[in-house]
């Protein structure tokens, strides 16, 4: 059972969830200036977990078919039958009851509002197949993260400051889906599958990549102002640019070899640090 487990997250790359709950913590922080009680953090979590977990088993379900053709990617659990379908559907579908159950428990809105956010993560899978904005709707799915962690706490989303911030992680995650999708540009093509580098060629998804980091950066900063926020956070916006350019000096699009740590390492970070930017600044 323990190993069945390890695969299962494996399969969705459990680590990965650094990427979106960081932000659902600092939705979290800004609501309730500091951060929230032990229990409204844990049922934070539990939506992340469970939310993230029921995203990506359903998007590694959707892309079997893909996934077994593309040679990044024909190596994967499901295709290779370390799990079965059976079981990826049995954890979906705890994953998505863990999700539904903790929004519950938060207050009325954040039910009420659990269903379409619920459809926003899933409908992402299929997005590829119609449309190069795909990015764009990712970054929507994870930029759910702050506006949910907000409502989890105040039970309210009259601010329009956390809608900026959301915007910003709208155009951060489609920064490095962007880099990302530059590893399947051909095979995507081969698919008719859509992508921006696939329909722009690398060169441009760098550059339109550039320009998603640089308006997302400018949002962040704006959110900060609207919030009142200080030096803490503009700190920590200092070193998210740090981590902006060192991403770029790192891959380039005629070399992606360093493209996973770019992904994971750089990103991950940013979450992280724009995190603590803002629990420091409610806390000092």
């Amino acid at each position: 059972m323990l190993r069945k487990i390890k695969l299962l997250l494996e399969m969705i790359k459990f680590e990965h969830t650094i990427f979106a709950l960081p932000f659902a913590y600092t939705g979290a922080v800004l609501a309730e200036k500091g951060f929230p009680a032990t229990r409204t953090a844990l049922l934070i979590l539990g939506c992340m977990v469970g939310a993230r977990t029921a995203a990506m088993t359903f998007n590694r379900l959707a892309d079997l078919p893909f996934d077994a053709q593309n040679p990044r990617t024909r190596n994967r659990h499901l295709v290779i039958g370390l799990v079965k379908k059976t079981e990826a559907w049995i954890f979906f579908i705890t994953a998505s009851v863990l999700f539904f159950l903790c929004a519950a428990a938060l207050n009325p809105l954040t039910l009420k509002l659990s269903p379409i956010a619920y459809a926003v993560i899933l409908a992402y899978s299929y997005t590829k197949r119609f449309t190069w904005l795909c990015h764009i709707f990712l970054g929507a799915a994870l930029a759910l993260a702050p506006l949910g962690g907000y409502v989890a706490v105040k039970g309210t989303l009259t601010d329009p400051a956390i809608f900026i911030l959301a915007l910003g992680v709208v155009f951060w995650v489609a920064g490095f889906d962007i880099l990302y999708a530059c590893m399947d540009e051909e095979f995507d093509r081969k698919m008719g599958l859509h992508s921006i580098p696939a329909k722009f060629g690398r060169k441009k998804a760098f550059l339109i990549s550039a320009l998603c980091h640089s308006l997302a950066f400018f949002l962040f900063a704006t959110a900060g102002y609207l919030f009142g926020l200080s030096y803490p956070y503009y700190l920590a916006l200092f070193v998210t640019a740090a981590l902006f350019i060192a991403q770029r000096i790192t891959v380039n699009p005629r070399d992606l070899t360093g493209l996973d740590m770019a992904f994971f390492t750089f990103n991950g970070a940013i979450s992280v640090v724009i995190f603590l930017g803002v629990l420091l600044d409610n806390l000092i």
